[in-house]
């Protein structure tokens, strides 16, 4: 195959997987390397793709948050899945803190998983604070919804 006909075909792939959710940079290539195209080849597509702003680390970073967010997951658990998809500390810190309560959240997920009564012995208080802990709330988060319950 001559590489004219390689790159229209590897464009081709990536726009495909761009229409089915946003992906991170990182993602992308990961995906198309897998399928076999040229590192090369896919970072040239994935330059041109970015030029044209198909392709988006900001775009990807808003939709992940708030569907982590609508799923119960607190600020240093997404913050550390972004990481993970190599995302800019910068990307995901101006989203991450712009348009969310994560206070409320924390009390939401609480309230959600554990219902409304009073927490009266320590098992369960420390139960609680786990689940927060894992879902990614920071430990002033984690307190502000325990006190709320309370």
């Amino acid at each position: 195959m001559e590489i004219p006909q390689q790159l229209a075909k590897l464009r081709q792939h990536a726009i495909l997987l761009l229409t089915r959710r946003e992906h991170a940079r990182f993602e992308l290539t990961n995906k198309l390397l897998v399928k076999g195209y040229e590192s090369l080849q896919v970072d040239q597509i994935l330059d041109q793709l970015e030029a044209e702003d198909l392709l988006s680390d900001k775009r990807f970073s808003e939709c992940y948050i708030r569907s982590r967010a609508n799923k119960g997951y607190g600020p240093y658990r997404i913050s550390m899945e972004l990481r993970e998809r190599r995302i800019d500390e910068q990307v995901v810190n101006e989203f991450l803190y712009h348009d969310w309560d994560w206070y409320e959240q924390a009390v939401e997920v609480r309230r959600k998983r554990f219902g409304v009564e009073p927490v009266i012995d320590l098992k369960n208080r420390a139960k609680q604070q786990r689940f927060l802990q894992y879902r990614g709330f920071s430990a002033e988060q984690i307190s502000v919804a325990m006190r709320r319950n309370d």
